[in-house]
């Protein structure tokens, strides 16, 4: 028995490393006990954070409470996977911290299913994202073991993170491929894997603690995790990669950048990534610049380049001036570069054995609860886009499903801010109102124009967004004047948007600059940005109606067919005999009610391509 001690806030702890079987009866004998006294921490160590990839390895399991770790050694394989796996079955109750990556880890590697490990586990990563959802850059303490710990527990916590660091270094590994390749008995390896369990144990009880005395509802810690679970399940299913396809579109995308970096070249830009270089040419083009960064630099970002290419977010054309040739080689020739690195690369990098892409969904990756999609970021997609999407397929034999919430934005706003007009014009009209022209019309008379809807939509998502003038009229073409009378009559129409927002920053002033959700998820407000007080109410209202929907399609039986919850959306893959069948249930799950106003979601039936509902042909 390996045996190391280590001092955590002024407490001796062990960590036992078991050699033997023998020894390892020793630890089956701790975790029937420790069941008993509680839960029983638990993590992992692998191979990387690919838990789908070829050659993935698990390393080790651990198990502790908040005095003692085990440290199993998964990969020596025989007795010591038996006991894990042993203790993983009969152990009653776990904390986890990150528990999603865990679960799929000893779902795919250990034959855990997801199924019999989530419902005992308590995640102190979703306990502290609802004490303060912030990370470290934001103000927070974060939402990673080693930042709360040293918070919480010990300001020590950290050290062995980077004393493991100075060992991959030292033996001449990176940060990337150290946990691969470091030796299984390595004692800070080893020490490293068993206080983290340790301090997942004395981390619980003070988070737990915490949500107490800030009044969090147990009601949404239960309903966090029921969300892991079931983003946990659809990230396992994962979606079938058109391996051939994207090879073609990897080539295609590497051809698209080097034309168009080519064009930039012409108009003296050596490098599409210089700033320097591209503000540089765009003023000797006549172009007048007058952005600056917080440095002092010219600014040249996406928002500048669209706006000089007469293109909108979607990469729409404005109408508005003559497209700057120079600005939309180097938009074009990044976006190209950005896709194949960001997307395709990905794709063929992570695919699984079966040919199958399993995308990281977060489900509380901002201070709203916002859901996320990592490796890649399927979420950042721009709407107009198929050809990214064309890369994922739905299962053999069946098509893809899209359902979307109508105008979500609009109506949490409505509901929550209570707006009269915008409530009623809901509340009489069919799934299809245009809550937009209603608006137009209503500050317009009957003579509105689609023109006149463009800019009172941009006024209202403004009020949702937290967008301001100069970025609204960047987006949308229109002039600076001709945005602010737009929020003008806005504020005249709908007056009570404006008492909302007043009310909530004073209650979050009161609060200690906090406001808490419908649903009762604490949000922090920075002190120079209240005004996006109305934005953090609507993002996670909406969120958490997406929330609620994902448990209603589980409900009707419909988790099987789930594969991505994306922004007001949940994507699916339907056998296609069945897919209008699918469709309506799927719309049936997606339709509540908000305060008085009807949520309501329309589904799309595409063919088998994510990309056949955003117009590629398969």
């Amino acid at each position: 028995m390996l045996t190391y001690r280590h001092n955590v806030a002024n407490d001796v702890v062990t960590i036992h490393v078991p050699a033997t079987p023998e020894e390892l009866g020793l630890f089956l004998e701790w975790a029937r006990l420790a069941s008993k006294r509680g839960p029983v921490a638990l993590d992992t160590e692998t191979s990387g954070l690919e838990v789908y990839s070829t050659g993935y390895r698990l390393r080790t399991v651990q198990f502790g409470d908040a005095h003692d770790a085990w440290v199993i050694h998964w990969e020596k394989g025989g007795h010591f996977r038996r006991a894990a796996v042993e203790a993983l079955t009969k152990v009653r109750r776990f904390l986890i911290h990150n528990a999603a990556f865990d679960w799929a880890v000893l779902d795919r590697h250990a034959g855990i299913p997801l199924e019999d490990l989530a419902p005992r586990t308590r995640d102190t990563r979703v306990m502290a994202a609802l004490v303060d959802p912030r990370q470290t850059h934001e103000g927070g303490i974060g939402t990673a073991l080693k930042p709360l710990s040293a918070y919480y527990v010990d300001r020590a916590a950290p050290d062995t993170q980077g004393d493991l660091t100075a060992v991959f270094r030292s033996l001449g590994f990176t940060k990337a491929n150290g946990f691969a390749r470091i030796p299984l008995g390595h004692p800070t390896y080893n020490l490293y894997a068993g206080l983290d369990v340790i301090l997942t144990a004395r981390l619980a009880p003070i988070l737990a603690a915490e949500l107490e005395r800030l009044d969090v509802r147990e009601r949404l810690v239960d309903y966090e995790h029921e969300i892991s679970r079931i983003c946990a399940h659809m990230q396992r299913k994962g979606m079938v990669l058109d391996r051939e396809f994207t090879v073609e579109l990897d080539s295609a995308l590497t051809e698209d950048a080097r034309e168009n970096a080519e064009r930039a070249a012409r108009y003296g830009v050596e490098s599409v990534n210089s700033n320097r270089q591209i503000a540089e040419a765009l003023a000797g083009m006549g172009e007048s610049l007058t952005e600056r960064t917080a440095g002092g630099a010219v600014k040249v970002d996406k928002a500048v380049l669209l706006a000089l290419a007469d293109m909108d977010l979607q990469w729409e054309r404005l109408g508005v001036r003559s497209p700057n040739p120079l600005a939309e080689a180097v938009l074009r020739s990044r976006r190209a570069g950005k896709w194949r690195k960001a997307y395709v690369g990905t794709f063929l990098e992570t695919a699984d054995e079966q040919g199958r892409v399993h995308p990281q969904i977060s489900p509380m990756a901002a201070r709203t609860g916002r859901m996320s999609i990592s490796r890649p970021a399927l979420q950042t997609l721009p709407s107009t886009d198929h050809m990214i999407r064309r890369c994922l397929l739905a299962d053999e034999g069946h098509v893809m499903v899209s359902t979307d919430f109508q105008a979500v934005e609009m109506r949490v706003l409505a509901a929550l801010a209570n707006v009269r007009r915008m409530k009623e014009g809901f509340q009489s009209d069919s799934a299809d109102f245009d809550i937009h022209m209603f608006t137009a019309r209503l500050i317009k008379g009957l003579e509105a124009t689609a023109g006149d809807r463009k800019l009172f939509k941009s006024a209202g998502l403004g009020k949702v967004y937290g967008g301001g003038v100069v970025t609204l009229a960047r987006q949308t073409g229109a002039s600076e004047e001709e945005i602010r009378r737009a929020v003008t009559e806005y504020d005249r129409i709908f007056p009570e948007i404006r008492r909302a927002s007043v009310r909530w920053q004073r209650e979050a002033r009161a609060t200690g600059m906090v406001t808490v959700s419908a649903t009762g998820r604490r949000m922090p407000l920075d002190r120079d940005r209240t005004y996006a007080v109305v934005n953090y109410q609507c993002q996670s209202a909406a969120r958490d109606l997406l929330g609620q929907a994902l448990l209603n399609a589980e409900s009707a039986g419909l988790l099987d067919a789930m594969r991505l919850p994306i922004h007001d959306e949940i994507l699916a893959s339907v056998p296609a005999g069945e897919a209008e069948e699918y469709a309506r249930a799927f719309e049936k799950a997606m339709t509540v009610d908000l305060f008085g106003v009807p949520i309501v979601s329309a589904a799309d039936v595409g063919g088998r391509s994510w990309g056949s509902l955003y117009g590629a042909d398969v």
